[in-house]
């Protein structure tokens, strides 16, 4: 092998996405640079909600630039983003507009009903796909926007990664990982559940086929060649959901343990070699994704950070701004355990004034109004807290190995006040970071497709060797039982 090695992952969320140019060492260290950042919106046109996939990809063109002006011809490249938006190819291999937003009005509870009503029940698609029922899944919005022009006049169709992977190599595949998030495969086979698709009238072969992460995809096509100054570049099919890759990047041994992707939402789960589809399992709304090496991450959203930012901006809006450590020490200042909420009560979705909901919440479920700010904070820290042992909980009556610490990834690694919270709340040590988790999956996949690495396991060690975790353990764990007797009949579980 030739050192060092260079990868370079395009990494995409909701709000923004960046370049990151790694380089890998002889000795295991590797070192990770963002070139660029650059935003991504949803963009409003007649009404419809849309993601602009031209500006994205000007934009990943830039970061191609900026590497090539380095002297730099990376080993390969790859792209992951967030999960379920799809974009529609004409014949003669042009996108069909802008890709639709997963936030579109129209995938609406409405939609969802009328699938189940008119094609198949949600219990029967649950048992063919194992994934949860979210209106936004890729099934549903097959289903809302099969009379569109976009689908009508489809030749082909794809996963947002795909498309950008596409528009890279002129190749069109389909990742297992990102493919899983829609609610149209098989989990037992990774396949297309043909009759899925037949519910709401796609074809198969409209798909391109389904890959594992570590699929060589193509080669950077001649004209990006001369556009960015970068060579016959290969394009890498890596954990194209970002939590796929994410996952991978755990720096983790064996399988004893489970795991948090935190930040404004949350995703709990565990590391699985076969899906868990019972009926448990679907009146838990769990659901089954693909990992990487034919791994399934069984997971459970969770409302994370959400309801805290949103009493900040309410804060914001009166003129009062508090920082991080004011919050910290106006939480541990407040008295525990006095009131709670359920993060993922649908009253907490969207209010005009968050505060006041937590207040109404409270006052509704017989609990004490919290009196001040500080008690606002402690309340929304205790009850994430207590909504992570519960839903902890659930994983340990199905999880095939005993659960026995918490690793936390994502900007909520971070969070050194609810990381205690939690330590204490579950009574397992919660293992703080990377917070770059989903990059170090994207680069390493790569270098797992390179030869570079020869598995996870080996893929993991690389990072447990770069990245630096924070252990947090419990503290008088005992204290947290009775509050958490209340917490479970607060929220009628």
């Amino acid at each position: 092998m030739n050192y060092p090695a260079y990868f370079v992952a395009f990494d995409l969320g909701a709000t923004s996405g960046r370049t990151i140019l790694a380089t890998l060492h002889e000795n295991g260290k590797m070192d990770t640079e963002e070139i660029n950042r650059f935003p991504n919106a949803i963009i409003n046109v007649n009404g419809i909600s849309h993601w602009n996939i031209y500006s994205l990809f000007e934009s990943i063109k830039q970061g191609m630039k900026l590497v090539a002006e380095r002297g730099i011809n990376p080993v390969s490249m790859a792209v992951d983003t967030w999960g379920v938006d799809i974009a529609a190819i004409a014949s003669d291999g042009q996108l069909i507009g802008l890709p639709v937003a997963y936030r579109d009005s129209r995938f609406n509870s409405d939609n969802t009903d009328s699938y189940f009503a008119k094609a198949m029940s949600s219990e029967d698609l649950y048992a063919r796909t194992g994934i949860q029922t979210l209106n936004f899944n890729t099934v549903f919005q097959l289903h809302a926007l099969r009379d569109t022009f976009a689908l009508l006049n489809s030749a082909r169709i794809g996963f947002i990664p795909d498309v950008l992977s596409y528009l890279l190599s002129g190749k069109l595949i389909t990742e297992y990982t990102i493919a899983s998030t829609g609610a149209l495969l098989n989990p037992h086979t990774g396949e297309f559940d043909i009759d899925v698709l037949d519910s709401v009238g796609i074809a198969k072969d409209k798909f391109g086929e389904i890959v594992k992460p570590g699929t060589v995809i193509g080669t950077l096509r001649p004209e990006l060649q001369n556009e960015t100054g970068l060579g016959a570049v290969p394009i890498v099919a890596v954990g194209g959901h970002d939590t796929a890759s994410a996952v991978a990047a755990i720096p983790a041994e064996g399988r004893d343990w489970a795991f948090l992707s935190s930040g404004t939402w949350s995703l709990m789960g565990i590391e699985n070699d076969k899906p868990v589809v019972t009926e448990d399992s679907r009146r838990h709304n769990m659901t089954n994704e693909g990992g990487i090496e034919n791994t399934i991450r069984l997971l459970k959203n969770i409302t994370g950070m959400w309801v805290l930012e949103e009493c900040l901006k309410r804060w914001k809006a009166k003129g009062i701004n508090y920082s991080y450590p004011e919050l910290v020490e106006m939480a541990s200042k407040a008295e525990p355990f006095k009131s709670f909420i359920d993060p993922d009560d649908t009253c907490f979705v969207a209010p005009a004034d968050m505060p006041k909901t937590i207040c109404e919440y409270c006052e509704k479920t017989g609990q004490p109004v919290p009196a001040d700010d500080s008690a606002i904070v402690r309340c929304i820290f205790e009850s994430l807290a207590m909504k992570y042992r519960y839903v902890l909980s659930l994983f340990k009556e199905v999880a095939s190995n005993p659960i026995n610490r918490l690793n936390v990834i994502g900007g909520g690694s971070r969070n050194e006040l609810l990381n205690t919270l939690t330590a204490s709340a579950i009574n397992l040590p919660v293992v703080a970071g990377p917070v770059e988790g989903t990059a170090f999956g994207n680069i390493l996949v790569q270098a797992k497709a390179a030869g570079y690495v020869d598995s996870l396991d080996s893929l993991r060690e690389v990072v447990r060797k770069n990245v630096p975790t924070k252990t947090y353990l419990p503290a008088n764990p005992e204290a947290w039982d009775e509050p958490y007797s209340r917490f479970l009949s607060i929220i009628n579980k």
